[in-house]
């Protein structure tokens, strides 16, 4: 069977589907391809700063009017393994959601603009024609689909299709495993509380319903040993932190919520294009620590449907829309990703029981480090 189509998003995450929802209201036709089912739950910090609440609200994704209402953070605490804690406030209200329920409003959203979403699909190739269009070969049960498009658009995070080449160069070698859970239980003040381990850190934020977000970033060879189940993971992360095993104790893991991505490599530069652009974590996996991969995933989405969209008009032409989009990728992300980087290696530097004391000596230097790897809030609908 074949199925045409404008587009074709190959992931169905927050930047898949922003995408989709962008490209769809512009009146392009979008088929939006997944490989597992929604709405689930995902290895994330469920934590938007401002510059994501506003690039939602740009797309009409209002999370205030729902019924689930997310919860408010308007500081952070570090806590080091020793026991130091740095304090410092957030540059602007942040919100806690779980990407559960972010997924289904994004997914509602997109659906209504007239994009098609298609879950349980299997991407076995992708093939650029001649006349720069595409074939995409898919598996959605025992039933093959090849889908064509002028545009394939790749979002599909760390976990490329098996025939997509892996782009090595663009990504670090030391390995890491991502877990999360939420925990009932737990009273946490405004805030989000970020705990460093032995290989990695712990981050506990309030999302909905009473309920925190518990995510790890942890390197592979650090939990080796510590047991199968994200909450055995966790324990053990714990054991090196005492504040931290005493804040966990406090509650209980959710049943159904415990959900793990191994390997992670961060990037050490963004990777906008390969035979077709990239967007989300398909094109930079930034560090964690830096609490700001959402709002990546939703700027890059905006960026690459807006050159998307000029060039489907014929406005542009295919190396313009290639060009554009790479370019401005980059001016967008590489110092972003730089200053992420920098933090990323001081944190797990061995003088990093200084930094409390130092935080104190410098007023405001918390603070700086906090700003340092957001996005600017400036240009968002200007296109």
């Amino acid at each position: 069977m074949s199925k045409q189509a404008d587009v074709i998003i190959i992931g169905a995450g927050v930047a898949g589907t922003s995408c989709a929802l962008q490209l769809a209201k512009q009146g392009h036709r979008t088929i939006l391809l997944d490989r597992q089912s929604f709405p689930r739950h995902k290895t994330c910090g469920e934590f938007m700063s401002p510059e994501t609440q506003e690039m939602l609200d740009y797309l009409g994704v209002h999370l205030m009017g729902e019924e689930v209402k997310p919860s408010s953070m308007d500081h952070a605490k570090i806590v080091m393994s020793h026991g130091g804690e740095i304090n410092a406030p957030l540059p602007g209200q942040a919100t806690g959601i779980s990407r559960y329920e972010l997924d289904r409003l994004l997914h509602e959203n997109a659906v209504n603009a007239g994009a098609e979403i298609v879950t349980g699909t299997t991407v076995t190739g992708i093939q650029k024609l001649g006349d720069h269009r595409y074939e995409v070969d898919a598996r959605q049960g025992n039933e093959r689909v090849r889908y064509e498009a002028r545009v394939v658009i790749g979002a599909y995070g760390t976990k490329k299709p098996r025939s997509v080449a892996a782009a090595e160069e663009y990504r670090d070698d030391t390995v890491y495993v991502g877990v999360k859970s939420h925990f009932s239980g737990i009273t946490i003040p405004a805030r989000v509380e970020l705990y460093f381990c032995d290989g990695g850190y712990v981050g506990i934020s309030p999302i909905e319903n009473g309920t925190v977000n518990v995510a790890a970033l942890l390197s592979l060879n650090s939990v080796q040993g510590s047991g199968k189940s994200v909450p055995d993971i966790l324990r053990a992360a714990s054991r090196t932190n005492r504040r931290l095993a005493e804040r966990m104790a406090e509650g209980e893991p959710v049943s159904g919520t415990q959900v793990s991505i191994a390997p992670l490599r961060l990037s050490h530069t963004p990777h906008p294009w390969s035979e077709y652009p990239h967007i989300g974590d398909a094109m930079l996996m930034l560090p964690p620590l830096c609490g700001d991969g959402m709002s990546v995933a939703l700027r890059s989405s905006l960026l690459c449907s807006g050159w998307t969209d000029k060039y489907l008009k014929g406005e542009i032409n295919f190396v313009q829309w290639r060009k554009q989009y790479t370019l401005e990728a980059n001016r967008t992300f590489t110092e972003l990703l730089r200053r992420a980087r920098r933090i990323q290696n001081l944190a797990f530097a061995k003088t990093n029981r200084f930094y409390p004391g130092i935080a104190r000596m410098i007023p405001g230097l918390a603070s700086y480090i906090v700003k340092a790897t957001r996005l600017s809030e400036s240009g968002i609908g200007t296109r």
